[in-house]
């Protein structure tokens, strides 16, 4: 049978000693006595090995086939399956016959296993989940450490340019952007330079509110369809936006050499090609050009 993790074994009459008693000394071993015939066995055993999975090493999984190791059962006085034991320093410390859930079992385990630490989370991961929350500032103090560390992480520079972008910072996100030299991440750069392009074009343009009045009187206006998608862009309204620039590309796909366009692109860039929106508009944007 495959073992899925070298924290989980057969035992056998020949090697039990060492492989459970011996390595109980080292780290608790949780002992199943199975049979093929046994289907709780089989019910129970997939769980086992998930929960000593989960220990990451601090627990040991025995597997002894009662119907082959039949010295094994008499020696511990098996009578019924399945049975779970745990070995710790040498002795049996506790244990229980029959299927259990596995909050039982983890908690009978609880009182004798150290549950590893959970593993660290990679900071640039974080930096990443902070920015789509919109807690741009913790974003920024997490990348400023990384890059501290490391200044020639192009990952960390885009975002860090794209937080920098957020709080108006303009002038200094182009700046850290063009220090990307890195070819490894071309749609991320071209999606953060596009969010700067936005930032830099709503702060030229009409009021959201001027332009929605404009609108109202002339519902033609393309130039102020076209100034309201950038300033939502701006503001992260995407799908707005989206809608906005399909609609216009759809009524005057001319307009301004083609802008409507080459915008819907850029978004595309800002927001990768995994986004929902960018997957559906991409589509939609594909229908209305053939």
């Amino acid at each position: 049978m495959t073992q899925p993790t070298p924290y989980i074994f057969d035992a056998t009459t020949a090697d039990f000693d060492q492989s459970v008693i011996e390595n109980s000394f080292h780290k608790p071993v949780l002992v199943d006595f199975w049979a093929e015939w046994c289907a709780p066995c089989k019910a129970l055993m997939p769980m086992l090995q998930q929960i000593a999975e989960s220990y990451q090493g601090e627990l040991l999984l025995a597997k002894v086939d009662c119907d082959a190791e039949q010295d094994i059962v008499a020696r511990f006085g098996i009578r019924s399956l399945p049975t779970v034991v745990l070995f710790k320093d040498g002795q049996p410390v506790d244990g229980f016959a029959g299927a259990q859930p596995e909050s039982a079992v983890r908690k009978m385990l609880e009182p004798h296993v150290q549950m590893p630490p959970p593993a660290a989370a990679d900071p640039l991961e974080q930096a990443e989940a902070l920015f789509s929350e919109g807690r741009i500032g913790d974003a920024e103090a997490l990348l400023k450490v990384l890059l501290g560390e490391d200044n020639s992480n192009a990952k960390a520079l885009i975002l860090y340019g794209r937080c920098l972008a957020e709080r108006g910072e303009l002038s200094e996100a182009q700046a850290v952007l063009d220090a990307v030299k890195s070819d490894e991440h071309k749609a991320a750069l071209a999606g953060a330079k596009a969010q700067l392009t936005f930032l830099r074009q709503a702060a030229d343009l009409p009021e959201v509110a001027d332009l929605k009045a404009r609108l109202a009187q002339n519902p033609q206006d393309d130039e102020a369809h076209y100034q309201l998608a950038v300033q939502q862009l701006s503001r992260q309204q995407y799908e707005a936006a989206l809608e906005g620039l399909l609609k216009l590309f759809i009524r005057n796909r001319g307009y301004s050499e083609g802008l409507p366009h080459k915008t819907l692109l850029q978004v595309f860039d800002l927001l990768g090609n995994d986004h929902p929106l960018v997957t559906s508009y991409r589509r939609r944007l594909f229908a209305a050009l053939y």
